[in-house]
């Protein structure tokens, strides 16, 4: 028996100890060498004329035996191959052979560290690899049982190729090795990791069927084995631009990421450029249950020359677009030993770029040309775009502030920040908006009604964010954001501003009894013409508005610390002003249960709990 090197020894530990995170991968690896395998044969072909062009993958199980079988007629190895590719670890033929040929052949051979073959040791206890190169007239086995050691000897093989038998390990508490011999786990694998292999990957099925001559009351069932392909070869984003129609992509989506509703787009790229790289990129049409929980795991699946490598890729799409889904192929990855996760290096940075432009450009595409889906869409995900241009204090805000949309008072309809700065009117310096918990509940705030009779536009905030967005923001196109829930919000004509000056003057002191009775409950009371119906209205001074407060207040652990400077507003120009003035003169200690059912009414305008409920009861009470 030869004995690894000291150095290989490490090596084939690690393998099967550490560096692969997950056993199943085994069999990724294998395939991927067999492909290989035939494509250095399949170059040989072109000018050879005495190889054929009948290539494929065989996988086939033995449950009694416990073996599981792949073989390929590919180029095979000679006993001097096998030496040097798998006596040595990190040995990659395949590297060598891409250096060799480098300016022959574009062949998108897979393997680069040859470490892949030992991952096979993870579930098998031996491994037996039976070759014969296509050069060679002599077949040789190798065999090992892991780190101590392998043998080479002659052996008897039909046709040039290789075949590895792996033995697989018994059954313990912590694994099933016995998986890797049932037809169905072997297939699984196939379609998840080596579907775009290009080359056939068959097997020998078990299927049933009814015997003939048996009645169809009382069938009687044989068994019978079927060659079946697992793979489907060639990828959809392989195929020319032009052969792949809308259609394809619905159809592809849907089975590739278990969708029952078509996406709202589907996007078909072949991008070159710093890196080299075919793309398949989907706007789903519905968000998933988790979508906004921590627990969802964005990212697109990602190949290197059809072989998935992972499964989801985080590092290739911005948080705010984690609702993309789709597919990137590339060879110009440089992927790390295990072939598991990717280096951070310029050609990740470099898709990840190149991505976040595309995604962003047929965004705009969309809002221009194709604006009933964009919504859909936005009501979907775009509170995902929101949280992008809030999170990282506004670090991508310029990348994404025109994609927001929100609802128009005037409008009565979802418009973008460029609309409504558009359709600002003469005189108009700020974008005005109004919080809450729905449209409905915005619409009825105190403060925006009559904003909206002098035909006003206001934007109707309803998510949490979207204050913070705002104040991220801090203008669009210099226009500032102003909150009608805000204390100096006022569409006052300077006639009106007269007006309502006088009125302050005259009930000076009565404000100023309400505001006494009242305590540190408000900042300051005041007299408003912005009211319309409503007696009463609550207003914010400072950086922190009633509907932060909220959101505030509303999160895990929250004390209630958080708190708004309030200001009660109370209409000059409705009946409650004269019946305070003729409380205030009769009986000035009367004062303070009005001033208490007053400030009570505006919280409940606000969507605010009543804060003090016996006080409030008492003093309605009293007061009827």
């Amino acid at each position: 028996m030869k004995q690894f090197k000291t150095e290989s020894k490490r090596i084939l530990d690690l393998m099967i100890n550490s560096i692969y995170t997950n056993k199943e991968i085994f069999l990724r690896e294998l395939i991927s060498n067999a492909s290989d395998a035939i494509d250095k044969l399949k170059f040989i072909s072109l000018t050879d004329t005495e190889v054929g062009s009948n290539f494929y993958i065989k996988l086939s199980v033995d449950k009694e035996n416990r073996t599981l079988t792949i073989e390929d007629n590919g180029i095979g190895m000679t006993e001097a191959d096998l030496e040097k590719n798998l006596g040595t670890i990190a040995e990659s033929g395949t590297l060598a052979f891409k250096k060799e040929n480098q300016d022959k052949t574009d062949s998108e051979l897979i393997g680069q560290f040859g470490v892949g073959f030992y991952s096979a040791f993870m579930v098998a206890d031996k491994i037996d690899v039976y070759t014969k190169s296509y050069k060679d007239k002599t077949s040789h086995k190798w065999s090992s049982k892991g780190v101590e050691g392998y043998t080479i000897e002659e052996c008897e093989k039909d046709g040039f190729g290789t075949k590895i038998v792996l033995t697989l390990k018994q059954d313990g508490e912590d694994a099933d090795y016995g998986e890797f011999l049932e037809e169905y786990k072997i297939s699984s694998l196939v379609k998840q990791y080596s579907d775009y292999i290009r080359y056939p990957i068959k097997m020998d099925m078990v299927r049933s069927r009814k015997k003939e001559g048996t009645p169809d009351d009382k069938p009687e069932y044989e068994t019978y084995t079927e060659e079946e392909t697992l793979n489907s070869m060639v990828p959809l984003w392989k195929k020319p631009k032009a052969e792949v129609t809308d259609e394809n992509l619905k159809s592809f989506y849907k089975n590739e990421f278990h969708d029952f509703s078509d996406p709202i787009k589907g996007v078909y790229a072949k991008i070159e450029g710093a890196v080299t790289y075919d793309t398949l990129l989907f706007f789903p049409s519905r968000a998933p249950y988790d979508y906004y929980s921590k627990d969802y795991k964005k990212g697109v699946k990602l190949y290197c020359n059809g072989v998935m490598i992972m499964e989801k890729c985080e590092q290739l799409i911005p948080d705010y677009f984690g609702f993309v889904k789709g597919i990137v192929d590339s060879a110009d990855l440089n992927l790390n030993i295990s072939r598991e996760i990717l280096q951070q290096d310029r050609q990740v940075k470099a898709i990840a770029l190149s991505l976040e432009k595309k995604i962003s450009a047929e965004l705009k595409k969309m809002m221009d040309s194709d604006r009933e889906n964009y919504e859909k869409l936005f009501k979907e995900f775009g509170l995902s775009l929101k949280f992008g241009v809030y999170a990282g204090f506004g670090a991508n805000k310029d990348k994404l502030k025109d994609f927001l949309m929100f609802y128009s008072s005037k409008q009565e309809k979802l418009i973008s920040l460029s609309e409504y700065v558009k359709d600002m009117g003469e005189g108009q310096d700020a974008i005005y908006y109004a919080c809450g918990e729905s449209y409905e509940k915005i619409s009825a705030l105190p403060q925006i009604e009559k904003a909206k009779d002098k035909g006003v536009d206001i934007l109707y905030f309803k998510d949490g964010v979207d204050e913070f967005v705002a104040k991220i923001l801090i203008d669009y196109e210099g226009k500032k954001f102003l909150s009608v829930s805000e204390a100096d919000f006022s569409l006052d004509t300077d006639e009106e501003k007269k007006e309502l000056e006088n009125k302050i003057e005259e009930n000076k002191e009565l404000i100023e009894a309400i505001k006494n009775a009242l305590g540190d409950k408000v900042k300051e009371v005041k007299l408003t013409t912005k009211l319309k119906t409503y007696p009463v209205c609550l207003t914010a001074f400072g950086d922190v508005s009633i509907e932060m407060e909220k959101v505030f207040n509303s999160m895990p652990n929250a004390d209630g610390k958080v708190k708004a400077e309030k200001i009660l507003e109370i209409s000059s120009t409705h009946k409650i002003l004269d019946k305070l003035k003729t409380v205030f003169a009769e009986n000035k200690d009367q004062i303070s249960k009005y001033a208490t059912v007053l400030y009570e009414q505006a919280r409940l305008l606000e969507g605010l709990a009543i804060e003090d409920v016996p006080a409030f009861v008492n003093a309605m009470s009293e007061i009827m």
